[in-house]
Parts: structure tokens; C-alpha cells; sequence
């Protein structure tokens, strides 16, 4: 089941990771249109008591490399902060994407299997079979922090819809009845 593993653990964060990128080239538009600093929507958050976009981009991005390496048996990655700026937003998802795309098929063989053990707070722990751990853990994780990212920018003004958040599926939009199969 290696190939499937792989599909889910890298071909849709990519996907949903690239989607990202052009929703944030649109909140910064929109800031520039509005004629105010882009800065302000790195630090917008949608609920005093929630992380701002900035770090919900940065929780994105680790939880798609996480996964990654802890289904291929590599020691996961530390979660490193600091981007300020929309730009530096943009460069750490593109860094995931490389370090995603780096991971070949095969390495996810007996993924499914794999013990999988996250540290969590308060000396817990989660301990899953990696199936699971993606299923359960990782998807969810990873959208959670992604679909916040898109609604802080969209609560903030940004002109953005469900066709940016799906853009990678443009390929596989047609009308209906176009007549045969697509190769």
C-alpha cells in the first residue's frame, strides 16, 4: 500500500500547499489594493485566543513534514517559527513542498504499519499504526491549520472561494457531457 501512502502524505499536501501559495499572493494583494501593510494579515488572527496566520501557515507546513517523516522512519522536524512577512510565509511553504516532493514512493513501503509515536503536552503521547496516525492524525492536522490560514485571510477582507482553495483541481474540471473520457 506504499503508493497510496504516498499519494495522501505528499501528493494532496502538495496540491494543498501550492493552493496556499496563491491564496496568500491574494491576501497581499488585496492589502496593496487596500492600501495597507501586508504585515497586518500575518499577524491576523480570528479569535483573540488563536494563533495568528503566521503561525497557523507554519503549523501547515510542519504538520505535512512531519508526516512525512515519521511514515518513511525519519526523525520528524522541529517546528521553527519567525516568518514575519508574507514573502517568508511563502518561501517555508515552498521548502515543504521540495522537502515533500524529495520523498520517493518506495520510501513509504510498510508505512501503513509503521509504529508512529507523537509527543504530545503533559508527558502524553500518541501512539498509532501509520495508516491510522495519517488518517486520524496527520490529515486532520494538517487541513485544520490550512482551512484557518484560508479563513483568517477570507474574515480579513480577501477575496477568496472555494475555487482557490480546490485550484489544484482545476485539470479535473470540465462540463458535463463533453463527450468521451479524458486521457
Amino acid at each position: 500500500m506504499s503508493a497510496p501512502m504516498h499519494a495522501m502524505a505528499v501528493d494532496s499536501f502538495v496540491m494543498m500547499l501550492r493552493n496556499l501559495l496563491g491564496i496568500l499572493d491574494k491576501g497581499e494583494a488585496h492589502a496593496r489594493a487596500k492600501g495597507f501593510d501586508p504585515a497586518v494579515l500575518v499577524s491576523a488572527r480570528l479569535a483573540p485566543d488563536m494563533f495568528p496566520l503566521s503561525k497557523q501557515v507554519q503549523f501547515v507546513c510542519y504538520q505535512a513534514a512531519e508526516c512525512s517523516a515519521r511514515l518513511t522512519g525519519k526523525e520528524a522536524p522541529h517546528l521553527d517559527a519567525g516568518e514575519e512577512t508574507l514573502e517568508a510565509l511563502r518561501e517555508r511553504i515552498k521548502r515543504t513542498i521540495a522537502l515533500l516532493e524529495a520523498a520517493p514512493a518506495a520510501a513509504f513501503e510498510g508505512a501503513e504499519d509503521r509504529e508512529i509515536s507523537v509527543p504530545l503536552r503533559d508527558e502524553l503521547v500518541l501512539e498509532l499504526k501509520g495508516l491510522a496516525y495519517l488518517k486520524d492524525w496527520a490529515i486532520p492536522q494538517f487541513y485544520f491549520h490550512l482551512i484557518t490560514a484560508y479563513a483568517i485571510l477570507r474574515h480579513n477582507g480577501v477575496d477568496v472561494g472555494k475555487a482557490d482553495y480546490v485550484a489544484g483541481l482545476g485539470s479535473a474540471i470540465r462540463k458535463r457531457g463533453g463527450g468521451g473520457t479524458q486521457a
